[in-house]
């Protein structure tokens, strides 16, 4: 079993990131492809973009803190409710659905002539200008990614026992301060597996700022689907790929770190 794990290790992690930063260092052909030789050019580039990265992160993170706000309630809700099964298949349906119809979906919502602005016009209120900003990038990933943060807290919350929440309550500790004193600290790791799942991936979105996203709401992704189809600079994409990369796996080790000092 272990053999087969280095295989897939080996093939689908490994293999694919090296090579990515392999083609980092070398020189772009005309029309997309490489030069085998060495060359720093394309890290050069990458000054340019570092307000595109920031937005990135940015808007990664505000999704990503959004998303666990409303996913702890809800996932407790769940953990406790009699219909937990219907609950948790409810919360799992969206995956059924290809997630660009769900995003289209989101922009007959928030168009101009979406239901939104239909039913604020019913107030005799203008439309509002909903897409084609950050705004409607954090909420689509917000819900696209919600489901990702549901599932590890709902098991995280499983395991807390109702007795350690009563005994807080009676021994006169509030609602609120049991929630955050008592009830947080023993579903830390549910915590962090819903921000890994959630940061990473939402880092690194290109469909959710490329459909519902404006020019100020491009991310990392776009710039780099840019570079390889667009510019057919293999290099520079590929130097982009290994920053997104690092990101990443600095904010999971932080992650881990943090899960180790508690």
């Amino acid at each position: 079993m272990k053999y087969v794990y280095f295989l897939w290790l080996l093939f689908l992690f490994i293999l694919p990131i090296s090579i990515v930063f392999v083609y980092s260092f070398l020189e772009p052909q005309i029309y997309g492809g490489v030069k085998w030789s060495f060359s720093l050019e394309a890290y050069s580039y990458l000054p340019r973009y570092l307000a595109l990265i920031w937005r990135s992160v940015w808007i990664a993170g505000v999704a990503t803190l959004i998303t666990l706000v409303v996913a702890v309630p809800v996932a407790f809700y769940i953990a406790r409710s009699k219909l937990k099964n219907f609950l948790l298949l409810l919360t799992v349906v969206p995956f059924w659905t290809n997630s660009l119809i769900r995003i289209y979906a989101w922009k007959i919502v928030l168009g101009n002539n979406g239901l939104v602005n239909q039913f604020l016009g019913l107030f005799g209120i203008d439309p509002v200008q909903f897409l084609y900003n950050s705004f409607a990038v954090i909420l689509v990933i917000v819900y696209t990614y919600l489901p990702f943060a549901i599932l590890p807290l709902y098991a995280a919350m499983e395991k807390v026992e109702d007795s350690i929440l009563e005994a807080s309550l009676d021994l006169g500790a509030s609602r609120m301060y049991t929630f955050i004193r008592v009830l947080l600290p023993n579903v830390r790791a549910g915590l962090l597996t819903a921000f890994v799942f959630v940061f990473i991936p939402a880092l690194g979105s290109y469909a959710i700022p490329d459909l519902v996203g404006g020019v100020n709401s491009k991310m990392i992704g776009n710039e780099i689907v840019r570079q390889l189809l667009t510019v057919r600079n293999w290099p520079v994409a590929s130097a982009m790929s290994n920053i997104l990369t690092l990101i990443a796996l600095l904010s999971i080790i932080f992650v881990m770190k943090r899960g180790e000092k508690r």
